[in-house]
């Protein structure tokens, strides 16, 4: 064998020996309600063999899976995910909308069921009493009874389905969750009821019961409407991208090709009015680009050949041609995907302080009841005395007004915001928006209205003034916009132009009374070498060129919000601290954070760069509150430990955001941070007077001093009292 054989047969035994790179799997796990969640599914795949990595979305209920070929296969992962209590399948984003809005409706059927019989059985529960008062035969009581159980078991048995599933998926997991105990307590109290009923007993517990389950279905589906208000920002960023491209071949044909078949090298041919489907370089044509994706700015940008151009980006007025630098999962929007999917990643993890609670709660419940079970049976020797009193027990510290007392604040405080219009989208975003000390700001569409308007407009000629505002009501461009509402409107029709012509990135052109006149850029309008050119605000432009006239020069800026220096002042008289972050030119940035009084401000940051400020600032204890608006803040608004945006946001950025604000007013902020605070303060009221009324009531069941019934109106009182004191957050100021 020669040297070069044996070289070659080594390469391949290594090319043989050299692992598989590894796959990746979605999939969509369903029952994932909290970051323990999310830790039992990643600590079982992390000891799972041939899995490389494991993250769980909460938002999108979304799992994905880095696995090796070979050591495991997708239904290894599936059927491991399944035995913990999580049924998955695959990912589908859809499914997601679709089960949510199922869900709902099921658990709204469920609750006016409960409702229903709670109300009749409690009615038929009051005339037996009365008819015990009064002297009502046992023949008439058992009647009742029988009628009470009629109405009360199938109601049992379909409104309290979403616990006894989570209960039974937590069971077969080895797992408990505040699910067991109430599923317990509902069937034992029913059970135990229609045995008395058969044999004829005083007493029955059926609408303890239906009761039970009707209060701890509000609780529940108030608390669903407020998560799933909250979906993945990632998701939809991934509608930027184009579905297919139009490729140019060697010999100059289109043909349409699917996105996932773009590779670099390729010649794409994006008409105005479409989104690039890959990252690339600009061959052929001119055009203004929507480059907000990149930038936050509104303002399009002009683009030629040479100019490097990304995927999701719009291409606004003519068509170009782009060689592909990057397509799939290397370009920039997938990288945006990427750190919105980390950043939606570390938010999910953040444990909600009713999910703390919870988890100490049902193991306490637990041993409470079966160690009242025991001792009464010891003590009497008789086991249905014994177990009545721990089905008391059960009913009595039945987590009611724990469920009810985040989801009741919740409801009450953001009926409030909605008022002044801020609109809560996230299940704990009220709680997350409370503990932020510091409060980072984008600029454009945040800080500023994100809509350019003219700064001179008092120093150019009536005249000049008509003619530019003619000419660029024949465009779409937003400073051609800005200088038609600088003018009036009969302004814009008392010239006649002839030959208009709009060159894309470049600027429009005609003849006006015999002269030609341009307006667009300065290389346009041929005005590098003027006077003027050196002179006015820095900021967008337009240049005017009529006939053998010296130019004209027409300045822009962004309008800051009516009342944002009064926001910021407020705000930092809250105590937080105050950063601007953009990714505008430094000596605008500096402007706007000297006009403001914000003394630590950064500019050109690209997301990315946005969001490595954020981990800095948490790494550093900080928690942040990220108010921004545009496809780039996205990552950031992920990234904070809470978020908003305006309602004039790119609906992306929405969608990234805990809460909306509606109008033009800064103030929201502020006020969203009020109440969110106040917000605070009552859930933690509640929990004390939860606690409180466990601490009373629990020895008096446990004493067996309050039957069945009596444990549902003790629980039933405790669940208002928490939403009386929640409806006290409308009177705070």
């Amino acid at each position: 064998m020669t040297q070069a054989q044996a070289a070659a047969l080594a390469l391949n035994v290594a090319a043989e020996a050299a692992p598989a790179p590894p796959e990746t799997l979605h999939l969509m796990v369903e029952n994932v309600h909290c970051a323990g969640c999310i830790k039992r599914i990643e600590g079982t795949l992390a000891e799972t063999p041939g899995v490389v990595a494991s993250r769980v979305n909460l938002s999108t209920k979304r799992l994905r899976v880095d696995w090796l070929p070979g050591a495991t296969t997708p239904d290894a992962i599936t059927e491991a995910v399944a035995n913990l209590g999580f049924p998955a399948r695959p990912f589908d984003p859809a499914r997601l909308e679709d089960g949510g809005e199922a869900e709902d409706k099921r658990l709204l059927k469920a609750m006016a069921v409960a409702g229903f019989a709670a109300a009749n059985v409690m009615l038929l529960s009051v005339s037996v009493w009365s008819g015990h008062v009064s002297g009502m035969g046992g023949a008439t009581r058992d009647l009742f009874h029988w009628v009470s159980a009629l109405i009360a078991l199938p109601a049992v048995v379909y409104a309290g389905m979403p616990f006894f599933k989570s209960a039974a998926s937590a069971l077969a997991s080895r797992a408990l969750n505040m699910d067991v105990p109430i599923s317990l307590a509902v069937i034992l109290a029913a059970g135990m009821s229609l045995q008395q009923t058969m044999k004829g007993a005083e007493h029955a517990y059926f609408d303890a019961s239906v009761t039970l389950l009707f209060f701890l279905l509000i609780g529940r589906y108030l608390d669903r409407r407020a998560r799933t208000k909250a979906r993945s920002a990632a998701t939809r960023l991934l509608g930027l991208r184009a579905a297919t491209a139009m490729v140019v071949d060697a010999g100059g044909r289109h043909r349409a090709v699917a996105t996932a078949d773009l590779a670099p090298g390729m010649v794409l041919a994006v008409a105005a009015g479409e989104r690039l489907a890959a990252d690339g370089e600009i061959v052929s044509g001119r055009t203004d680009l929507d480059s907000s994706l990149v930038t936050g700015e509104s303002l399009p940008r002009a683009a030629g050949t040479g100019d490097a151009v990304y995927a999701g980006t719009l291409n606004l007025t003519g068509p170009v041609e782009v060689r592909i630098t990057a397509a799939g999962e290397e370009t920039l929007l997938a990288e945006i995907v990427r750190l919105m999917e980390a950043a939606e990643q570390g938010r999910a993890r953040y444990v909600r302080l009713a999910d703390r609670a919870a988890r100490i709660y049902a193991p306490a419940v637990h041993i409470l009841s079966a160690g009242t079970f025991i001792g009464w049976f010891v003590a009497l020797g008789q086991w249905e005395p014994a177990l009545m009193t721990a089905v008391a027990v059960l009913i009595i510290t039945c987590p009611c007004a724990l469920g009810l007392a985040v989801p009741a604040v919740q409801v009450v405080a953001s009926g409030r915001l909605l008022q002044r219009g801020v609109l809560v989208k996230a299940a704990d975003g009220l709680e997350r928006v409370a503990q932020c000390d510091t409060v980072v700001f984008d600029k454009t569409g945040t800080l500023t209205l994100g809509e350019p308007a003219l700064v001179n407009g008092g120093d150019i000629p009536a005249d000049t003034l008509r003619l530019a505002a003619a000419l660029a009501a024949r465009s779409r461009h937003p400073l051609a916009r800005a200088l038609v509402k600088a003018a009036s409107d009969s302004a814009t029709h008392a010239v006649d132009l002839r030959e208009v012509e709009e060159i894309p990135g470049q600027g429009l052109s005609a003849v006006a009374d015999g002269r030609p006149v341009r307006l667009g850029s300065r290389s346009w309008c041929r005005a590098e070498g003027t006077a003027a050119a050196s002179g006015g605000p820095a900021g967008p432009e337009f240049w005017l060129a009529a006939g053998g006239d010296a130019p004209v020069r027409f300045a822009f800026a962004d309008t800051l919000r009516d009342d944002a220096r009064d926001a910021i002042d407020r705000i930092k008289a809250m105590g937080l601290a105050v950063e601007l972050l953009s990714g505008d030119r430094e000596n605008v940035v500096r402007g706007v954070a000297d006009e403001l009084g914000i003394p630590e401000w950064r500019a050109q940051r690209p997301p990315d760069a946005k969001v490595r400020r954020l981990k800095d600032l948490a790494a550093r204890g900080r928690k942040v509150l990220m108010v921004g608006d545009g496809l780039n803040d996205a990552p950031a608004l992920a990234a904070g430990h809470a978020s908003l945006s305006p309602s004039s946001a790119a609906d992306i950025s929405q969608t990234a955001a805990d809460m909306v604000f509606q109008g033009r007013s800064l103030a929201a902020v502020a006020e969203a941070v009020a109440v969110a605070r106040a917000a605070t303060r009552h859930v933690k009221q509640n929990f004390a007077l939860a606690l409180l009324y466990n601490v009373i009531a629990v020895p008096i069941a446990v004493a067996g001093l309050a039957t069945p019934l009596v444990a549902a109106v003790a629980m039933s009182s405790s669940s208002i009292l928490v939403t009386l004191n929640a409806l006290r957050l409308k009177l705070v100021r």
